[in-house]
């Protein structure tokens, strides 16, 4: 239960995250509703992080902080931002984010190989003949 407990939360949090982009405003300035967004990130991460810290210090966990994280920041900008107009400008809750997660898998998957060694079964590969035939008929 504990290995499939994570991808639950990405799962839910995922539901919730589209759900409640498309219940955004389209009066409201979108770099503005963003920045309330990762307000509210910040603030609920502050209060969570006593509760994640193990055996050291908050100087010791920020001493392991790299590039990445900021990346991943600017990243999300364009993630929030994209998704936001995307539903914005009329794409459904129920395609767009098909075809968005659907397309970042198959994108993901040579960098998986290059970057990570990771190894794709023969049912992995007929999985993705299938996701990229989903991808054409949803198109359609």
């Amino acid at each position: 239960m504990v290995y499939y407990l994570p991808i639950f939360l990405v799962i839910a949090s995922n539901v919730f995250y589209h759900l409640f982009q498309k219940m955004i405003p389209n009066n409201v300035n979108p770099m503005l509703s963003l920045i309330i967004t990762y307000i509210t990130a910040a603030l609920l991460s502050l209060i969570i992080l006593p509760w994640c810290m193990k055996d050291t210090s908050l100087a010791a966990e920020v001493r392991k902080i790299n590039w990445a994280s900021f990346a991943l920041g600017a990243s999300l900008i364009g993630l929030e931002l994209g998704f936001l107009l995307a539903y914005r400008v009329g794409w459904n809750i129920s395609i767009g984010s098909l075809i968005a997660n659907t397309a970042v898998s198959l994108l993901l998957i040579p960098i998986g190989i290059l970057l990570f060694k990771e190894t794709l079964s023969i049912t992995n590969i007929i999985g993705v003949l299938l996701c990229v035939s989903g991808l054409f008929l949803i198109n359609k």
